[in-house]
């Protein structure tokens, strides 16, 4: 039986760019909160505003630093035209799951473009894995069983 594959270097391609434009856009955005809230003096629960600027910056860097490596993940997959090993495939399903969570506040809060924005990455994620899917090993000897019946 022939698969048909989807285009899939193009697709990881594409999810490798999206991937680093929005590594760097989480990165301007946490820049800029922690500017305001330094300035602002703005403090919660008693943590000096210092601590809060801090800890804003080095969130989005720890964020943005996980959608580089999905993104590397994804451009390799693309240039050698294989599915990424376990460990890979773990964090873009990881990446997948937070971007659907992200486009489920984001229509409450930012509204119904940004909504859009998080699933379009998100399908081009699960199009990326489901491309990419993992190869059934055959072993040699072994028959798949019967579409329609039981095995004998």
């Amino acid at each position: 039986m022939g698969e048909v594959v989807a285009a899939r270097r193009p697709v990881a391609l594409a999810a490798a760019v999206v991937l680093i434009l929005e590594a760097a856009g989480m990165l301007l955005l946490n820049w800029i909160l922690s500017i305001v809230v330094d300035r602002q003096q703005m403090s919660l629960a008693g943590l000096r505003p210092g601590a809060m600027s801090v800890g804003a910056w080095a969130g989005g860097a720890v964020f943005a630093l996980f959608l580089l490596c999905c993104a590397a993940v994804l451009l390799r997959s693309a240039l050698r035209d294989r599915g990424p090993g376990r460990l890979a495939r773990l964090a873009l399903i990881c990446c997948a799951v937070v971007h659907g969570v992200l486009g489920a506040l984001a229509v409450g809060l930012l509204g119904w473009p940004a909504f859009a924005a998080a699933m379009v990455v998100l399908a081009l994620l699960v199009l990326t894995l489901v491309a990419y899917g993992e190869a059934r090993p055959t072993v040699a000897g072994v028959e798949e069983p019967a579409a329609g019946g039981a095995p004998a």
